[in-house]
């Protein structure tokens, strides 16, 4: 069988939702290591649906949950390359470890991989977005130098004149200007911002300070369209 074919497979059968593959030779932090596998899961749909007040504990919980499964799958997926005879490194939450806002110089962001696979593109909010789920889900990805049939590269965004997260976001973190590949994220989205707004919302809604907000996740059409389809 193909390998890319396999892989996806294998991925999808773990649990991903989508999985994708993108030529990463111009970015990489591991030298060798030029193709970058993507994969992401989607929050379930009741879980968004009961956004309207983020954040929500369940959505908290399940954030973490996301996060726990999604690093298993990496190391899985590493697995799996390293036993079919390819270098492999999966950028796991655990062994990266950055906080809010921060970059970490031996990991490559998985929206750039994301993008580059041709899974979706950037959303105003400065999350990834796809036409299938909106922002409703959470990634991780693996550098490899397995040869993997390489995705078609989204490099501008498809939000268009669409403001609503801009709208919904109360921290103002939001400038409504489109994402292109050019663009640092901090020419379109003030990270600063929406930390601030995310510790005072968290405390309000769940008692505690944490940086968790939601709102521009649950305000994007493509999330809506994703909540209430059948």
């Amino acid at each position: 069988m193909n390998l890319s074919l396999e892989l996806k497979n294998f991925l999808l059968s773990e649990g991903a939702t989508e999985a994708g593959f993108a030529d990463i030779t111009n970015f990489t932090p591991k030298k060798g290591l030029n193709i970058g596998v993507i994969f992401y899961i989607t929050y379930p749909k009741e879980i968004i649906q009961n956004m309207q007040n983020a954040p929500t504990q369940e959505y908290v919980d399940e954030l973490v949950s996301l996060n726990s499964r999604l690093d298993a799958l990496g190391m899985k997926c590493e697995e799996f390359l390293i036993n079919n005879g390819y270098d492999a490194y999966a950028q796991t939450k655990k062994r990266l470890g950055t906080d809010f806002g921060e970059f970490n110089s031996f990991e490559l962001p998985h929206k750039t991989i994301a993008t580059r696979a041709g899974l979706g593109w950037i959303g105003k909010s400065a999350l990834f977005t796809t036409n299938e789920y909106g922002s409703a889900l959470r990634m991780s990805s693996v550098l490899t130098d397995a040869p993997l049939d390489i995705g078609k590269p989204i490099l501008k965004s498809k939000c268009g004149k669409c403001m609503e997260c801009r709208d919904a976001c109360l921290g103002g973190a939001i400038s409504g200007k489109n994402w292109n590949y050019k663009l640092k994220r901090n020419d379109f989205y003030d990270d600063k911002k929406c930390e601030k707004y995310a510790l005072k919302v968290s405390e309000e809604n769940l008692g505690k300070a944490d940086t968790v907000c939601g709102k521009c996740i649950f305000a994007c059409p493509h999330t809506q369209k994703y909540i209430k389809k059948l």
